[in-house]
């Protein structure tokens, strides 16, 4: 009596991006929120490769309470050509069921017949085998464990009790609404479909945050996934296997460097050699670095940045080491020197803060690159 579904969550359709830089020549927000449209029909494909007839959505399908007409019109209508698989949709804190009252009755009113909106929190048949026990947020700041009424939720003698739910386990703001991780035990669960953790996160066999199918940050280093999971029966441990959802890498890469390194040559050494176009690459540089160096790393920066989705190099764990002759540089003489070896005196100063230390530092590696770029 196997049954099989898709555990996915935090879709997030509507994301505007407004963190991720818009280039003149490019529009990468836009390619992002698109392939977060586009996750759908990966998730599709993914239930039909596992054998699945449902997917499970738990929460923030959309991005906010209010998404236009057109988003949640084109989403219904890519679930709805998947008509062979019942997708489950759970209010979660950025659609909960208070704000996004409106939203919720435009989905019961409005999706095909393969899309369930789960707005209460009572027992769902999936099949004559599997029960879906749902808890749908109602506020975006709960104050108390939204997974508690799982344990009151009675189902059939030898069904399975899978169910659907949207928060943390660990309670970081102190609200007491944090989710017990023991839950799958107190309310007999089979297992429980989590989501809001944007990263895959296994809690324990039965209990499992799948993370977003396409990724948002660059907090969790790896193409999104879903979740393609098999219950063999009541009491069986769940088979569990990652399905690679996601089109855009968010990845972060160390560049630690020293004096007299070639900074431009150990930065195009870590560089991924293929795929940059769908790639968005924050590279962190420390260490020390003089400042020709510094000066190469930011051309090689700037040359190499079109390549790729989005591109960061953040410099503010790298030291500047001065030589004697990159004062010459700048300038022997005149009001460039003098702002030259002023800006040295702040950087190496003990009295100042080191913000400020910083940002002396910051300031004449700059001007040692404008006036290396004027004299090339």
């Amino acid at each position: 009596m196997s049954f099989r579904f898709i555990h996915a969550s935090d879709l997030h359709l509507g994301r505007r991006f407004a963190n991720i830089p818009q280039p003149e020549d490019g529009n990468i927000r836009g390619r992002l929120m698109e392939a977060r449209h586009g996750a759908i029909a990966k998730l599709a494909a993914a239930a039909r490769d596992h054998g699945a007839a449902h997917v499970l959505l738990a929460g923030d399908t959309f991005d906010t309470a209010t998404p236009s007409p057109s988003l949640i019109r084109q989403a219904l209508a890519a679930m709805g050509e998947a008509s062979e698989i019942t997708w489950w949709l759970l209010p979660g804190n950025h659609d909960n069921l208070n704000d996004a009252e409106p939203l919720w009755e435009v989905l019961r009113r409005d999706a095909p017949a393969n899309v369930r909106p789960v707005i209460e929190a009572q027992p769902q048949a999936l099949d004559a085998t599997a029960v879906l026990l749902p808890c749908p947020v109602a506020f975006r700041a709960g104050a108390s464990d939204p997974t508690a009424p799982l344990v009151g939720m009675e189902s059939a003698e030898g069904q399975l009790r899978i169910a659907l739910a949207h928060g943390g386990v660990t309670d970081f703001t102190g609200a007491g609404d944090a989710i017990a991780p023991d839950r799958d035990r107190s309310a007999r669960l089979d297992y429980l479909a989590l989501g809001d953790w944007h990263g895959r996160l296994p809690i324990s066999d039965r209990v499992q945050y799948c993370g977003c199918p396409e990724q948002d940050r660059f907090k969790h280093g790896r193409r999104g996934v879903c979740l393609a999971v098999t219950l063999d029966g009541p009491g069986a441990t769940p088979q569990v296997t990652e399905v690679e959802t996601g089109t855009f890498l968010w990845t972060e890469l160390p560049l630690t460097l020293h004096p007299r390194q070639d900074a431009a040559a150990a930065l195009d050494a870590i560089l991924p050699e293929s795929g940059r176009r769908d790639v968005l690459l924050r590279v962190n540089a420390s260490g020390w670095a003089g400042l020709a160096d510094q000066s190469d790393l930011e051309r090689a920066a700037a040359a190499c940045a079109p390549d790729f989705a989005h591109f960061e190099l953040v410099t503010e764990g790298l030291g500047t080491q001065v030589d004697p002759g990159d004062l010459d540089e700048i300038d022997r003489a005149g009001a460039l020197r003098l702002a030259a070896e002023t800006l040295q005196q702040e950087a190496q100063s003990e009295t100042l803060s080191q913000q400020d230390r910083r940002v002396a530092e910051d300031a004449l590696a700059r001007l040692y690159a404008y006036v290396r770029e004027a004299a090339q």
